[in-house]
């Protein structure tokens, strides 16, 4: 919406130049503090602001519609966490699926502020829905049937997998996005496509800040790889969503560290001469949408940090999980999100680390996997918990950033 007014006006102000250009009049030149919306650094602090105030607005009458659906989160019993049903029997009942709250101002705040046609935009902002959906029927299976499982593993990984597929062939084959389809002139120029430094690359070229080249080009291997991070980036949200307000804050660092990322990608001069990063003229587009996803991270965690009101139950983190990957894929830092999302790779690693141990070994590794249940059984708070992940989460991020200027 704001992009349209800014368009409107733009239209009118060049029409009243034309007309006059010495000492254009009328309202356009009246109005000239229009300007400001063409901004991708305003549209993005609105975004962001719009999705905090929104949160509060909505979250109350969310959470007590919630309350009245009798949507309470289930907690598994003693039999199957032993100590930890102790720990989290408070919990009992609070209403999850609190997911719907971020998905839908995210949403609304990318509308409002972004352009909701640019193809990263868009490929983001879907993924995420489409993840979130694919949440929300685990969610509603739970606490219909009044159990800890939902849809089953293999249903909810073969649903992944077509998302996944169609977000990485939509990457893949997007002309603006991977120069498919485009003339050499437009590659060259820059019109379409990556560039790395000056020279156009392949959408399937995998980079790092460390390295001013390619490190590999993995051509149509691209989609699997693609389809890899964002099955892998949604459950290892998922697996992260376990403490109030835990999944919450690591979003928040990670999606600011993208839309950072995404700002510089979209500018040529920071990313081709100052930076050597992967350059898209239309990704920066992308911050806009990442900083409405910060807001709304904020806002769910006025409700959500312990003891939480509400749970982002699997419509969250599938959801969040989903646009993070996607997100790191579209900037072309596919390999930075393990350092700047490395609080939900460790969470993933400490699952994958324990069955692993388990099934090979008959012993585990941790009391109990995911790691932030490992820290609370050997005595540690759960708001000491909470809090030095999200300190982790701020150094893993700033860590991440720094090493775009080091080479």
């Amino acid at each position: 919406m704001l992009t349209a007014i800014y368009d409107f006006w733009k239209s009118a102000y060049e029409a009243e130049i034309l007309a006059n250009p010495r000492h254009p009049e009328g309202w356009a030149h009246t109005y000239s503090f229009l300007n400001l919306l063409g901004y991708i650094t305003f549209r993005a602090a609105v975004a962001c602001l719009l999705s905090f105030i929104l949160s509060l607005l909505i979250g109350p009458r969310v959470i007590r519609k919630l309350i009245s659906l009798k949507v309470g989160q289930p907690i598994r019993t003693a039999a199957e966490v032993h100590k930890l049903a102790e720990l989290h029997g408070g919990k009992i009942g609070t209403p999850t699926m609190g997911g719907v709250l971020i998905l839908g101002v995210v949403l609304v705040s990318t509308l409002v502020c972004a352009r909701v046609f640019n193809p990263f935009v868009a490929v983001c902002a879907c993924t995420m829905g489409a993840c979130g959906l694919l949440g929300f029927c685990d969610d509603f299976k739970k606490v219909k049937e009044k159990k800890s499982d939902g849809v089953s593993a293999r249903t909810k990984l073969f649903w992944q997998l077509v998302i996944a597929v169609v977000a990485a062939c939509f990457i893949y084959f997007k002309k603006e996005i991977s120069g498919f389809g485009a003339t050499e002139a437009e590659r060259l120029a820059g019109i379409a496509g990556f560039r790395l430094g000056k020279e156009p690359i392949d959408i399937g070229a995998v980079c790092f800040p460390l390295w001013k080249t390619p490190l590999v080009n993995l051509s149509w291997l691209a989609i699997p790889f693609f389809v890899a991070i964002i099955i892998g980036t949604s459950n290892a949200v998922n697996l992260t969503d376990g403490l109030d307000g835990l999944a919450t804050g690591c979003t928040i660092t990670t999606a600011l560290a993208y839309s950072l990322l995404a700002y510089l990608a979209g500018h040529f001069y920071m990313a081709t001469d100052y930076l050597v990063i992967p350059h898209n003229r239309y990704v920066g587009e992308l911050a806009v949408f990442l900083m409405a996803l910060v807001g709304a991270g904020f806002g769910f965690l006025w409700f959500n940090c312990h003891p939480a009101k509400v749970f982002m139950g699997d419509t969250g983190s599938l959801g969040i999980g989903g646009a993070l990957a996607t997100a790191a894929i579209c900037t072309k830092q596919e390999l930075m999100l393990v350092i700047i999302g490395g609080v939900f790779v460790m969470e993933a690693l400490s699952v994958i680390l324990q069955v692993g141990s388990f099934k090979l070994r008959k012993k585990r590794i941790f009391k109990m996997s995911p790691i932030h249940h490992h820290f609370e059984l050997i005595g540690w708070h759960e708001n000491q918990v909470i809090i030095r992940f999200w300190l982790l989460s701020i150094m893993l991020a700033l860590f991440g950033l720094a090493l775009l200027k080091i080479a």
